[in-house]
């Protein structure tokens, strides 16, 4: 990550994640895609996926409109995504709650503070 969100972004994130997908405090959409390479030379099984070819993984949080908002790429196609996403900056930093995510909010309509998630 070159900069972080501030707590200001993840609300608007989560504002238009209700306004547009009716989901309350969400604040992004995570998925990992394996982009097929060629396999790097003397690299043994590092880059061998589950589907058996080459690949590096392009890990990404979108927002409410698919905008990316946090990429990680070039973790190796054997990896796992729980693997990719725990050895991730992003998934460091979401760990040691330095995303600047805001507090707990109350959901809709309601008095329930809940807190904020991602989806996957």
């Amino acid at each position: 990550m070159h900069q972080n969100p501030q707590k200001e972004d993840w609300e608007r994130i989560a504002n238009e994640f209700w306004e547009i997908w009716n989901f309350q405090n969400c604040i992004g959409a995570l998925d990992g895609k394996h982009v097929v390479i060629e396999a790097p030379p003397n690299t043994g099984s590092l880059y061998i996926n589950y589907k058996k070819t080459f690949s590096i993984v392009l890990l990404a949080l979108v927002d409410a409109q698919y905008k990316f908002t946090v990429v990680d790429i070039g973790a190796f196609g054997k990896n796992s995504d729980r693997g990719i996403l725990s050895h991730s900056n992003f998934g460091k930093a979401l760990e040691k709650n330095k995303l600047n995510i805001p507090n707990n909010r109350a959901l809709p309509g309601t008095n329930e503070k809940l807190p904020y998630v991602i989806i996957c």
